[in-house]
């Protein structure tokens, strides 16, 4: 297992080892020791997530404002460029994003913490993500800041108009949000 930092040193990409031949691969998707091992954290996921989505889908920015999630995202078919935003206003990072392109070919997750906003957009004809929660999803504490906010000028490497949902079209500017101390 390889962990690369991204521009924002908490969001790690995690490459895992792949043995494949002819036959196809094998991999570890999750292995609690090697993740503590790698990256210095102990993560205790509760909830497990999959979803499907057609190209062009954008969901995000989503966080939960109490009992945040921490995140292991990956896809295990198609591709999308996945986006995690820092909104913890101690942090020197607050108010900036980072990005990674995550694929069924690559095999790469992205480990976001708790205090980030995060979303994708699907680029391929049809993309699924898996990702693991550290705490159960809240409604009540849902939050959403708009995905195309100028303040924070995000890169989705998407030219077209994104489908996005009647509830994250409501999402609010990132002035606006509530944000982690």
């Amino acid at each position: 297992m390889r962990v690369t930092a991204s521009k924002i040193s908490d969001v790690l990409i995690i490459e895992p080892d792949v043995f494949g031949d002819s036959r196809g691969f094998f991999f570890e998707s999750f292995n609690k020791k090697k993740f503590e091992g790698a990256t210095g954290l102990k993560a205790d996921f509760v909830q497990d997530n999959h979803s499907r989505s057609t190209k062009g889908v954008l969901r995000g920015l989503h966080y939960q404002i109490k009992q945040p999630q921490g995140k292991l995202v990956r896809v295990c078919c198609g591709e999308v460029f996945d986006v995690a935003v820092d909104i913890r206003r101690s942090s020197p990072t607050f108010g900036q994003w980072t990005g990674a392109f995550l694929s069924a070919e690559n095999k790469r997750q992205l480990w976001i913490p708790q205090g980030f906003a995060h979303g994708f957009v699907v680029l391929s004809k049809t993309a699924e993500c898996l990702y693991k929660a550290t705490d159960y999803y809240a409604p009540e504490h849902e939050r959403c800041i708009r995905w195309d906010d100028k303040a924070l000028a995000i890169n989705w490497h998407f030219d077209d108009k994104p489908l996005v949902s009647e509830k994250d079209t409501r999402g609010c500017g990132f002035g606006q949000a509530d944000i982690f101390e």
